[in-house]
């Protein structure tokens, strides 16, 4: 993500480098691989919107439009049905991750210290979590929305005030009737956050550590101790970076944003292959009309790469998919 003054420089720089196109209909990007067999891709991977700073958080609506974050830009982004790009929401205060909730509202986390819900239709902001015990949360990451609507969030360092607020660097459960939860907080910048099909196993994927995190989910908001689920593959033998955001499939495979592209993992753990992209991944989610496009943010551009399995669709966004968006008709991935 961003974070600190030398990151924001070189986000700065990636962005002044860049020169991708946005004109439609979107260019291809093929990286060279092979398809990860039963999973996909099962086309070319294409890139739908460039020139932008660093994208992130990318969600779909569940009818026909994906909301995704410019994090420097200080911008949410729609993407329609037609493929038509507009801002949604500037100023962002540099949200991050997204999520729809059973409302059809878009729930985001702000990296200038809130959790908050966002209305589609008047674009009305709502905060839902602005501090713990008394004190201001450091930088809100990255989360999911569970089926009671009780959100698990991250809050690591990435552009948190110096000293942090919090002190510490943690994962949080904020339950619908709006008490915030500390998790856990022995990870090295916790950063993507996702739940399993079932709900029943919470996964933390740390920035800089290797090491991706499974906790029981004993009910909503409380976990068991947790266990190494997977070690993400290094550039160097002795590397330690961890990932990004991360997504899930509906047979509960995982597919995690990091320095080597979507590195995808079984519920078991067991290594099932790496999609590249031409970009480095930072987040990812699947959408479209029959949920088998995975849509990644990659730095400075949007890309989309057909699958073969649909993205696990979360009960809370079930309830927010409604038939009343006149963009469905026609709408591309």
């Amino acid at each position: 993500m961003t974070g600190t003054f030398l990151h924001r420089r070189c986000l700065a720089a990636l962005f002044a480098a860049a020169c991708l196109s946005t004109l439609y209909p979107a260019a291809p990007a093929t990286a060279d691989q092979s398809a990860i067999p039963g999973l996909g891709p099962t086309g070319p991977i294409q890139r739908l919107h460039g020139q932008l700073q660093f994208t992130e958080g990318p969600a779909w609506d569940g009818r026909s439009s994906l909301y995704f974050t410019d994090i420097p830009a200080n911008r949410i982004y729609k993407r329609d049905g037609q493929g038509q790009l507009t801002v949604f929401v500037e100023p962002s205060r540099h949200a991050n991750g997204l999520f729809f909730n059973a409302r059809g509202n878009l729930v985001a986390c702000e990296m200038d210290g809130r959790l908050v819900e966002i209305d589609v239709q008047t674009r009305g902001v709502t905060p839902l979590a602005v501090e713990f015990e008394g004190q201001r949360l450091n930088a809100p990451n990255d989360l999911v929305v569970d089926r009671d609507g009780g959100i698990y969030f991250t809050d690591p360092r990435y552009r948190a005030p110096e000293p942090w607020p919090q002190g510490k660097e943690a994962f949080y459960y904020r339950a619908p009737d709006g008490t915030v939860t500390r998790l856990g907080d022995g990870l090295s910048a916790p950063n993507g956050i996702m739940l399993s099909p079932d709900e029943e196993t919470l996964y933390v994927v740390p920035s800089l550590q290797k090491q991706v995190m499974a906790y029981p989910v004993r009910e909503p908001g409380v976990v068991g101790g947790g266990r190494v689920l997977c070690e993400l593959q290094q550039r160097q033998p002795d590397g330690n970076s961890g990932g990004d955001g991360l997504t899930v499939d509906m047979q509960g495979n995982l597919y995690i944003t990091t320095g080597l592209g979507l590195q995808v993992f079984s519920p078991q753990g067991e290594e099932l292959g790496i999609i590249a992209f031409p970009e480095q991944p930072a987040n990812v989610t699947f959408g479209g009309m029959d949920g088998k496009t995975l849509f990644v943010t990659a730095r400075t551009a949007l890309y989309a790469a057909p699958m073969q399995v649909a993205g696990h669709v979360f009960p809370a966004g079930k309830q927010a998919d409604r038939s009343d968006d006149g963009d469905a008709a026609g709408a591309r991935p």
